[in-house]
């Protein structure tokens, strides 16, 4: 399935409707979002066999002009069936905000809504964006368990359940009203169920039935070379075990990190250690040093010294293994700081954040400053800034505060600025 195409199931008033959603995609400086419709239309057919044959043949709507169209006009019929979390029953909200606030129900709760606001967004529903923009609580529901957990959680999940059931006709009806159904030709229709139809009979004679299973042996018998197998396969794994285990250990053994920066322009290695709070790069003078291969980072620790990084004690232990051959680059997840997307993503609002990839930016901006001794981070991401209220909702968001309003124009383009300051102190070498 293409992947930024993605064919999804509406429960709305008069049943279930499949249609097509284009996530946030981006030409050249511009972003956009849509649906399959055509003007103020959202198109949304009976089944996945109507929607392939519109697909098919009709080259008269607004997802025509995505990158991704044409592949998916080429799919197969049963590429097109949504996948399981994708589809999305509006009308069970009420039924699913009464329940419990177990993680399976937040989780599909915030499924529903966070497709519900965007459908709101693209097709300029007063009514949907007023009823999230006027309910900044609802936020909480994006926070998984943790803001229901005791007394005032349960009230708190209370608050929402009393929200949806006060509004949420209103938001399925404004729906309702922007759905419609194109004809289709009807062969095409025809052709698409067949398809369909053989997909599934041949998953079904794929899936072996249990009286043809047949079981050849217990849990207490193996021969002598299955044993032999098993043995090896067991080395084997253990033996890669231990090869991570001590790469594992020589990085936390010496105190420095490789760490990876991932920028507009490209994807850079580097290495960076805590001396107290200090963040120490590998660089000088506020710079740091950047490459853009394991090769060319390894190379550079056994030949140069002249970085501030060799003046901590056991970096002259990462020199030696440079040298000698033996040094593994290998970079943990949280190590990784990905920059590009978050000022679009920050114009969105905080809702749209991945506030992990936030709060790691944001600690790469910080660590890198302070290794240049400027202030100019700190105080632009300081609490009474506009750029720093919203980066700190964003990654710690609570609903009994006042989230901040949008446009959020001014806050992206401060934190471009602060990028930017930062693609400055990295010198590929």
């Amino acid at each position: 399935m293409a992947g930024d195409i993605v064919p999804i199931e509406l429960g709305l008033t008069d049943g279930n409707a499949f249609t097509l959603w284009a996530p946030r995609w981006r030409e050249g400086d511009d972003e956009w979002e849509a649906f399959l419709g055509l003007d103020e239309d959202l198109y949304g057919f009976p089944g996945v066999a109507e929607l392939v044959a519109f697909i098919r043949n009709n080259d008269d709507n607004d997802l025509v002009e995505h990158p991704a169209w044409e592949t998916v006009v080429g799919l197969k019929a049963e590429e097109l069936v949504p996948a399981e979390d994708k589809s999305y029953d509006l009308i069970g909200v009420p039924e699913l905000a009464s329940e419990d606030p177990t993680p399976e129900v937040i989780a599909e709760l915030e499924d529903v809504l966070e497709i519900v606001r965007i459908i709101g967004e693209v097709c300029e529903l007063a009514t949907v964006t007023k009823f999230f923009n006027g309910n900044p609580i609802l936020g909480a529901v994006t926070t998984g368990t943790r803001n229901f957990i005791g007394k005032e959680g349960q009230e708190l999940w209370g608050r929402i359940g009393g929200l949806i059931d006060k509004h949420w006709d209103d938001v399925v009806d404004a729906i309702d009203d922007v759905i419609s159904t194109p004809d289709v030709d009807a062969t095409a229709v025809t052709t698409a169920e067949a398809e369909l139809e053989a997909a599934a009979s041949a998953e079904d004679e794929d899936e072996p039935d249990d009286d043809d299973i047949e079981i050849v042996g217990t849990g207490t018998e193996s021969t002598p070379a299955d044993a032999d197998d098993t043995d090896d396969d067991d080395d084997d794994d253990e033996a890669d075990e231990d090869d991570d285990d001590l790469e594992d250990d020589f990085w936390a053994g010496v105190g420095i990190d490789p760490i990876r920066i991932v920028t507009d322009a490209a994807e850079y290695l580097t290495l960076r250690c805590y001396l107290g709070d200090d963040p120490i790069f590998l660089g000088r003078n506020g710079k740091i040093f950047v490459f853009t291969s394991e090769r060319a980072l390894t190379r550079f620790i056994a030949d140069h010294d002249d970085h501030e990084l060799s003046e901590v004690s056991t970096f002259e232990e990462v020199r030696v293994a440079a040298t000698d051959g033996s040094l593994e680059v290998d970079v943990f997840d949280e190590n990784v700081y990905v920059f590009p997307g978050l000022a679009a993503d920050i114009a969105d609002g905080p809702r749209r954040i991945d506030r992990k990839q936030l709060e790691l930016a944001v600690e790469l901006l910080n660590d890198a400053a302070d290794f240049a001794d400027d202030d100019s981070v700190s105080e632009a991401l300081g609490s009474t800034t506009p750029l720093g209220f919203f980066v700190s909702y964003a990654v710690n968001p609570d609903p009994k505060r006042l989230a901040p309003s949008g446009p959020f124009d001014n806050e992206s383009e401060a934190w471009r600025a602060l990028v930017h300051e930062l693609e400055g102190r990295l010198t590929k070498k």
